[in-house]
């Protein structure tokens, strides 16, 4: 990872543009959706994207547009302009993204916000995921120089089909249908009862990121998490992202996704 701790960021350029839809592909629930964007630079692991589909990007009987909505990228290879990012439907607005074919054209703005920067000198790196969160450890999975530990969770084994876009992955499911039955959390125990010098890297849903920040908090674990909250612009003019933190309010678009566990009172 070339970024560095004090801003990882990868600018994004001005303004929206146009990406060619190149292929989608089905892995339980769960679409990856592959795009040419050779007007971009590549993304650091942990950026996201601001996305709309190029036609019919709105609902009701007047079409009323959409607001943009914002994915972490899944996958940027070097050498190529691919961008890849997960998707699933859970609304009118993700539905029309699922729905795009190759030849069809996406909009997107990006990269945008604070990426994950390598782990601290001495720690290995430990990956942890639920859910859609997993997109963003696929990328920084390949951008890490060395071997990290994959731990994922998922609520059944219809979900857990995501786990495929991960090497070697530790798998936890809900219901016990693929790997451990119980909490990715679980995992994240029995992997630092082997060896605590470990820096944990986290994206999923605000109970599992709580989770994580109390365990790095009670362990004295360094830990980046990657938030989610509601974004209307991706560049800090709406205030909607909005997050709390022990150095007061953030913007999440600007100073996040990716926070220090250190710097977060309790995820909500």
């Amino acid at each position: 990872m070339s970024a560095t701790r004090a801003d990882p960021r990868v600018r994004a350029p001005f303004g929206r543009r146009a990406a060619t839809v190149t292929g989608a592909e089905r892995h339980g629930p769960y679409v990856v959706l592959r795009c040419a964007d050779p007007a971009g630079p590549r993304p650091a692991a942990g950026q996201f994207y601001m996305l709309t589909a190029g036609t019919r990007w709105g609902g009701g009987q007047d079409e009323r547009p959409f607001l943009p909505r914002a994915f972490s990228v899944l996958r940027a290879a070097v050498g190529s302009d691919e961008l890849q990012f997960m998707l699933e439907d859970v609304g009118p607005g993700t539905r029309r993204l699922c729905e795009l074919e190759p030849g069809e054209e996406l909009l997107l703005v990006g990269p945008l916000g604070r990426g994950f920067v390598a782990p601290r000198e001495g720690r290995r790196a430990l990956l942890v995921g639920g859910g859609v969160g997993i997109a963003p450890l696929a990328i920084l999975q390949d951008q890490l120089p060395q071997t990290s530990t994959v731990l994922l969770g998922f609520r059944d084994g219809a979900h857990a089909a995501g786990s495929q876009l991960l090497a070697d992955p530790r798998v936890a499911t809900d219901d016990g249908s693929v790997g451990h039955r119980g909490l990715v959390t679980d995992l994240i125990e029995q992997e630092l009862a082997a060896d605590p010098h470990a820096e944990l890297f986290a994206c999923g849903p605000p109970p599992m990121l709580e989770a994580v920040r109390a365990l790095c908090a009670d362990r004295a674990i360094p830990g980046q998490l990657a938030l989610e909250s509601g974004m209307a612009c991706g560049y800090g003019a709406c205030f909607g992202c909005v997050v709390a933190t022990r150095d007061g309010y953030l913007r999440l678009c600007l100073d996040g996704p990716v926070l220090e566990a250190a710097r977060l009172g309790r995820v909500r």
